[in-house]
């Protein structure tokens, strides 16, 4: 703020001594009195400029210490000098030395006190104090309201998010006839923007042209500031490339106001472009391309922010290091997250806080709680985020142990008043299947809000209690809390959860029969419902339906209704999300990639299968195990166990579906010596404890070679009882090989597990019957009659359009039963005509 218009030069008549007593009339000489009037002048001067010094190198004190020596000396004191100390005081914000000079001043008698130099002084002197009851109280008495006193009431009101008292105080100055300033419009800006009104916003935009101050940096970057806050970045932009001079602070501004409204990639290019102009980024910069980076996963350009503050020689700060950190977890790279945690000098609760949810995001919950340990040991409280990220980590891991302490700690220390605290609560109850301890943590909270229902309304949709969701959903209402779009999105799923899709999709037309617009969650919770319930045409067709009401699908809208074409085989529907990937550039995320890997390679094309695979630079496992997958579906074994080996020289550690996969490709393709050898270094390679799906692969691998005996041995020594799919295997091969004995003891086994399985009672009859034992046989099905158990039949179907078609054998219930069985007998007599001419 420009500094207050006094005079420097001392008046003797204005000096409070000679105000306290009466003048004594003494006879002196003039040319002594003017040389001691000189002298006075000289040192007070001194004195001026010293404390005038010592205020602008913030050394408080030692200018209070010389305005002290001033009185001891009785050296007459003018109100520039208060105004000075007190300018000091607002350089270092120091409330407690600027309220003792208030009280000098107050002592010294209401020549110093109603002066309106120092009035405005002490106005703006707590303004910036942000002391708003004194500031108030001081600017209503002023006689008279200068640019100076609104500039920094105004300024305080913004300050302390009151915006409208803000810009009411930019209206009265005007009624007043005191015209503002540049450094008032750029808080009165601030003010439009807190608020996001953007209509003041262009009225005072019109006053700044009016008075011609656009070529005010600080007024400018202010402009930018307010209309990005008020979400119109096009005017924002039109005052940044009006501007003649932009300053880093404009800049910044502009980078900001992208951030804040989801542009993060134009964002990321202003940055390049500031650098590109010479122009040297401030923390703001890099923080804020941080954040963008962070939010669009663009690990080089947030890498090469980090370097950016390195070499300027950027402190890690709270702000700052929290910025990078939050930037590395973002993106995955927890490890360099840790890096720039342990080389930050200082660290606040925010910033311990940001590293442990971040260890939650990503399910290394031992390390959060480490990390908890280490801030306790650190004499550091936790607050409500903590509390938080512990209860959500004693969710994921379903450690009821460890979400009791956590619930205790909340009530020693007085937490569970906190709504996050007491939502995390409740959830953490509901993930670990105490739902009643949860009902029981809802009951106790006295005001519940919206939060806190929907916390509870979630809990019973995610364990498919949907008669309990659809209670909690009209009580709410009972008690006066209007459902919004998250509540409408739990009771929708709960239907899914349970299978009740009927209800669920009533429940989303009346949610928008009563004016409750889906949301991106709300269609792609319906994609996922239909899908997981075998109801995959739907699916696609509300995928088409969202589209449509102007909702553009995410990663995991489009990964679910790529399920559902690989459900349906439908690869005409898989192809045209494919299509809609490519046409909206969407960036193909490791799950998006893996669901158009399976669906291709599932609805018959493994070709496209691993061109898109191939096109995907970061390979992660899950792509690796649908392509592997692919491969054993379409019989190329040795193409799944190069990719096998190539992912391990990758560095990427296979799993249990990795295992499966393959073995599975060794038994289709009969690679007997592969298949054992994988077998045996997942245990002594990978120590990875086979599973019963494992030994189900091996078992079938062996019986497909003959090798009944090592088959047997193994299921008699595996850990696990074996199932039905496992004996049915083998029962297969005896059958096959014609050992009647062995295949009828595996029957009996086979019964004995699935007992009303009509499978098992046709192998067993196939059996007898290759072993000429037709007694056996006839008693097999007078069993099956007796039991009232028919073979499913087999059936086909094709896909038209929309429409699926679904044949049975003997069943003539299609429509059209007559116009297919008239072409298959015109089929039929081509084929035996062009089969005689061949032959002839």
């Amino acid at each position: 703020m420009a500094s207050l218009p006094f005079t420097t030069t001392p008046n003797p008549k204005f000096s409070h001594a000679e105000h306290r007593r009466p003048l004594k009339l003494t006879r002196s000489h003039p040319t002594k009195l003017h040389e001691d009037d000189s002298c006075h002048q000289t040192l007070y001067k001194s004195y001026f400029h010293q404390i005038s010094s010592l205020c602008k190198e913030k050394q408080i004190q030692e200018a209070v210490d010389l305005l002290t020596e001033m009185e001891y000396t009785n050296l007459q004191i003018g109100p520039e000098i208060y105004g000075k100390v007190l300018q000091g005081c607002v350089y270092k914000r120091a409330l407690d030395t600027g309220q003792q000079i208030h009280a000098r001043i107050l002592k010294h008698g209401d020549f110093f006190a109603r002066n309106e130099y120092i009035e405005t002084k002490l106005v703006v002197f707590y303004a910036k104090c942000d002391v708003l009851d004194v500031a108030n109280n001081l600017f209503f008495r002023l006689r008279v309201k200068n640019v100076f006193s609104w500039a920094a009431v105004i300024g305080l009101n913004c300050r302390m998010g009151l915006g409208e008292e803000a810009l009411m105080g930019f209206i009265q100055m005007q009624e007043e006839e005191v015209l503002p300033d540049n450094f008032v419009l750029p808080n009165v800006l601030k003010a439009c923007g807190a608020l996001g009104w953007t209509a003041v916003g262009r009225a005072v935009h019109g006053y700044v042209l009016k008075m011609d101050l656009d070529g005010c940096v600080f007024v400018a970057s202010s402009l930018i500031d307010m209309y990005g806050k008020c979400g119109v970045l096009g005017e924002a932009s039109k005052v940044f490339d009006a501007m003649i001079e932009r300053s880093v602070v404009a800049w910044n501004s502009m980078i900001v106001g992208y951030v804040q409204n989801g542009l993060n990639d134009k964002a990321i290019m202003v940055f390049h472009d500031m650098r590109m102009e010479g122009v040297e980024p401030t923390r703001v910069s890099v923080t804020s391309l941080l954040s963008a980076s962070a939010n669009i996963n663009a690990l080089e350009e947030g890498k090469q922010g980090h370097a950016t503050a390195v070499i300027g020689g950027m402190e890690l700060d709270n702000i700052l290091g929290s910025s990078v950190i939050n930037f590395y977890s973002k993106v995955g790279l927890i490890e360099d997250a840790e890096l720039v945690f342990s080389r930050m000098a200082g660290k606040d609760i925010v910033t311990w806080n940001l590293l442990i949810s971040s260890y939650v995001q990503y399910g290394l919950a031992e390390k959060a709680l480490s990390m908890c340990r280490l801030m306790r040991s650190k004499c550091l409280r936790f607050d409500c985020v903590t509390l938080a990220s512990i209860l959500a980590a004693a969710a994921d891991t379903s450690n009821v142990k460890l979400g009791k302490e956590g619930h205790c700690y909340c009530v020693r220390n007085n937490l569970t008043s906190d709504v996050v605290v007491a939502s995390s609560i409740l959830d953490m109850y509901a993930k670990c299947e105490r739902i009643d301890d949860a009902k029981l943590v809802f009951d106790s909270i006295t005001h519940r809000d919206l939060v806190i229902w929907n916390t509870l309304l979630a809990a019973y949709a995610d364990l498919g209690l949907s008669g309990e969701a659809l209670r909690v959903f009209y009580q709410m209402q009972l008690e006066g809390v209007s459902p919004n779009v998250v509540s409408w999105n739990s009771v929708i799923l709960g239907f899914l959860r349970n299978g009740q899709i009927n209800e669920a999709k009533d429940m989303f037309l009346q949610m928008q029969f009563l004016g409750v617009q889906p949301n991106l969650i709300t269609w792609t919770t319906l994609i996922a419902g239909l899908a997981q319930n075998t109801y995959g045409n739907e699916a696609i067709i509300v995928f088409r339906e969202m589209q449509e009401a102007g909702i553009k699908p995410n990663a995991t809208a489009i990964t679910c209704a790529l399920s559902a074409c690989t459900d349906l085989v439908s690869l005409h529907h898989g192809r045209a999300i494919h299509g809609y990937v490519i046409r909206h550039e969407l960036c193909l995320l490791t799950p998006t990639a893996t669901a158009l890997v399976d669906m291709y390679a599932k609805c018959g094309n493994i070709h496209q299968a691993k061109r898109v695979f191939d096109m995907i630079q970061s390979k992660e496992l899950p792509i690796y195990n649908a392509m592997i997958s692919g491969c054993a579906l379409h019989g190329q074994a040795v193409e799944a166990l190069a990719l096998y080996k190539h992912m391990q020289k990758e560095g990427i550690e296979p799993d249990n579906v990795t295992f499966t996969n393959i073995l599975y490709a060794c038994n289709h393709a009969g690679l007997v010596h592969e298949g054992l050898e994988v077998f045996v270094g997942l245990v002594s390679e990978h120590n990875v404890k086979p599973s019963m799906e494992h030994y189900g692969c091996v078992v079938n691998l062996l019986s497909r070679c003959g090798n009944l005996d090592e088959a047997l041995r193994i299921i008699l020594t595996m850990p696990y009882d074996p199932d039905a799919q496992i004996i049915g295997s083998l029962l297969t091969a005896c059958i096959a090989n014609h050992k009647t004995r062995l295949a009828e003891y595996l029957l009996q086994h086979l019964l004995q597990l699935e007992p009303d399985n009509p499978g098992n009672y046709v192998a067993l009859s196939n059996a007898y019957a290759t072993a000429g034992r037709w007694n056996e046989v006839s008693k097999v099905r007078d069993l099956m009659k007796e039991k009232g158990l028919r073979k499913n039949p087999g059936y086909s179907w094709i896909q038209n359009g929309d429409e699926l078609h679904v044949f049975l054998a003997g069943d003539r219930s299609h429509p059209k039963i007559e116009e297919i069985y008239a072409t298959l007998a015109l089929l039929g007599m081509e084929m035996h005509f062009n089969y005689e001419v061949f032959c002839s």
